[in-house]
């Protein structure tokens, strides 16, 4: 990947076997990438940039303007967040595996004492994917009747940048 530099703004190129130049802004800190076709000149793709530099800007003001979420601690009285509702992470030392219940408005952690906090995230982050999983096949068949297609496969993996893909010939998805 080639770079260019527009005074301190520093822009990603990417050339590629492609029609048009698409120009992306990614949040948090409003990274700027450039995917243009091989046959352009850095020179070209340069002067794109400059043409939307006004609009660049514009989208990391915006990304610089949004209100971030605190990193998680998984910590008693932290607030975590399932199905839309919010709940209160209680945490409870108890020498036993690990359980995870929802009481009322409260996410009840049960670990063994002295669990780290990246112990915790990965078990909550396990609870989550399996809520999930849980809940799609119910999901899925409500929305293959009304679109009328049939899914062969779902998957469930983190993503950093999506909220899920599918692909029709294969009818196959994952989020």
């Amino acid at each position: 990947m080639k770079q260019i530099k527009l005074g301190e703004l520093v822009v990603d190129v990417e050339l590629k076997d492609i029609k048009n130049v698409h120009l992306s802004v990614y949040p948090p800190k409003g990274r700027v990438r450039i995917a243009a076709p091989s046959r352009m000149s850095l020179d070209t793709i340069r002067l794109y940039a400059i043409s939307k530099l006004v609009w660049i800007k514009k989208q990391q003001q915006k990304f610089q303007q949004q209100v971030r979420e605190v990193p998680r601690e998984f910590l008693t009285k932290e607030s975590h967040y399932y199905l839309g509702n919010r709940y209160l992470l209680k945490v409870v030392e108890l020498d036993m595996p690990p359980v995870i219940t929802i009481k009322h408005k409260t996410l009840e952690l049960e670990v063994r004492p002295g669990t780290d906090r990246k112990k915790r995230q990965i078990l909550i982050d396990e609870w989550y994917r399996g809520q999930l999983k849980a809940l799609l096949p119910a999901i899925v068949r409500k929305w293959e009747k009304k679109m009328g297609v049939r899914v062969n496969e779902i998957g469930v993996k983190r993503m950093k940048t999506k909220w899920g893909t599918c692909n029709g010939k294969n009818k196959n998805g994952s989020g």
